[in-house]
């Protein structure tokens, strides 16, 4: 009857000890991943960390920059991002080729093409002579990288007009931050444009748009939150806390009553994006005037 008492008492304490432990483990490291700054979500989630009560207790947060979703693909596989922005085409890549079948899809970041609102842009140079796809033979094309998303729809619209990259025109890789500079400096004939480097002033007034990428391949879901089925799995406690959060900040970002006065001028009919780039502007602005 004793040895029962005591083995009793030393599961109770080892119950304990285990609760302990459990609440006294270190913050689940999560790394999330972004291309396009204020366009994808992970580059400003951190300016309102303070509305995320879960960070640094069951989870922490490192947002890191690729020049394209496909180099995330060797990062996720590699165990190097636990939460990845894949686009349409990379993900197919990523189960396809990479062999990643156990990623799942966790939430929705954005869609292009849908009618009234942005789709992504290429501009060719105004004083360069070309006005439809066909005048591109010959010329130079940059893309952000092979089997992004901006990539496969650019090729999908010159393949339309009966272009093939080496037969017909020649390709260069460079960031999306730098495309606007490219086109000015006659380096390619054709750069894509997306938010926020399609505001440019200077991009606007030398270049313009010879098509948009609805016009290539339709509404697309453009970007998603991807992770591995076995991280998931792993840490589904802080998953949850950090998806609650996440949902938190970006309800913060898309509540009305969060946006500068001026939010309106900002578009005739404002989308997430176009909201988080306002708000990140006048909040960029208002930092630099005080």
């Amino acid at each position: 009857m004793r040895f029962l008492k005591f083995a009793l008492a030393g599961a109770c304490a080892l119950n304990l000890l285990g609760l302990s432990a459990a609440n006294c483990a270190e913050p689940v490291k999560i790394r999330m991943s972004w291309v396009a700054p204020v366009a994808n979500w992970a580059s400003i989630i951190l300016e309102k960390k303070d509305l995320a009560v879960h960070m640094g207790k069951s989870y922490t947060l490192e947002s890191v920059r690729y020049q394209g979703t496909p180099q995330m693909i060797t990062a996720i596989a590699n165990n190097e991002l636990e939460v990845s922005n894949l686009a349409y085409s990379s993900l197919a890549i990523a189960i396809e080729n990479a062999g990643l079948d156990d990623i799942r899809v966790i939430a929705d970041e954005f869609q292009d093409g849908v009618p009234g609102y942005f789709s992504q842009q290429f501009y060719v140079r105004k004083d360069s002579g070309i006005n439809k796809v066909e005048d591109l033979k010959g010329k130079v094309i940059a893309t952000n990288g092979g089997g992004s998303a901006v990539d496969v729809a650019m090729r999908a619209m010159l393949k339309k007009h009966g272009l093939e990259e080496k037969r017909d025109y020649t390709m260069i890789e460079a960031p999306l931050p730098t495309m606007p500079a490219i086109l000015s400096d006659k380096k390619a004939d054709l750069v894509p444009a997306v938010l926020p480097f399609a505001l440019n002033p200077k991009l606007r007034e030398e270049g313009k748009v010879l098509f948009e990428q609805r016009e290539a391949i339709g509404v697309t879901q453009m970007i998603v939150w991807t992770a591995r089925k076995s991280f998931i799995d792993k840490n589904k406690a802080a998953m949850v806390d950090f998806m609650e959060d996440m949902l938190r900040i970006t309800r913060w970002y898309l509540d009305p009553k969060s946006h500068p006065s001026g939010l309106a001028g900002c578009s005739p009919k404002p989308t997430p994006i176009a909201i988080q780039i306002c708000c990140q502007t006048w909040r960029l602005s208002s930092a630099m005037s005080t």
